[in-house]
């Protein structure tokens, strides 16, 4: 590729070369079918003209794979802007709560795990607490006095007798009153939306600390 005076790029006849050596020979286009039907004509015997209904199939032949091949570009288009909508569309989600669906966290016997939870409401007291996947209590963590928002906690992995529990699946939740004294619950997976990014054709949205597929998240409010 050379560079003109102007700064852009212009191609070489070395890029030309490279560019039609990639093009793949085995398929037709509506230009090529239209070429062989050209050269059909000039090489007909002039005694024995080419039938005129044979004309009229290539002919309805040609326009049919015109059609075919607008209409797929329309669809291309369409698919793309209807895909840009999409995505676009995903910025008013800003400032809303975006619910993953799951209240779960994993954790390796002997291990520790870090994890966040979203407090709507100002926090005058409360706790988060910890169950197994059945529900049985296994320890909790002392939230504090704080304002509304997201706060992250880590878990070393004991019950509330100090053992260690086994590796597996747990849930989390919390209970706590507001400053107004107000009894609220929240739990672990429900976060704000507090951006939106769109990286290699995927929308990602920013819950908590992390940035998470759209897909991931099963609801809005």
């Amino acid at each position: 590729m050379a560079i003109t005076s102007t700064g852009l790029n212009a191609a070489t006849s070395s890029d030309y070369q490279a560019a039609a050596a990639n093009v793949d020979k085995s398929i037709l286009g509506k230009d090529d079918f239209l070429k062989l039907l050209l050269v059909e004509l000039q090489h007909q015997d002039p005694t024995e003209p080419m039938d005129s209904e044979k004309i009229l199939t290539q002919t309805s032949q040609l326009a049919t794979l015109e059609s075919a091949e607008n209409t797929n570009k329309a669809l291309a288009d369409l698919a793309a802007s209807l895909s840009s909508t999409q995505q676009f569309s995903t910025i008013s989600a800003i400032g809303k709560t975006a619910d993953l669906g799951s209240d779960a966290i994993s954790l390796d016997e002997g291990s520790s795990t870090t994890f966040e939870v979203y407090f709507p409401n100002d926090i005058q007291q409360g706790t988060v607490n910890i169950t197994d996947i059945q529900g049985n209590f296994i320890k909790s963590l002392d939230v504090g006095t704080n304002p509304s928002g997201v706060y992250q906690f880590t878990w070393d992995g004991t019950d509330a007798a100090g053992n260690a529990v086994e590796s597996g699946i747990y849930r989390v939740s919390s209970d706590y009153t507001d400053q107004s004294g107000t009894a609220q619950q929240t739990r672990l997976g429900a976060y704000p939306i507090e951006s939106v990014r769109f990286e290699d054709g995927q929308t990602l949205v920013k819950v908590g600390s992390s940035y998470v597929p759209l897909e991931n998240i099963v609801e809005v409010y």
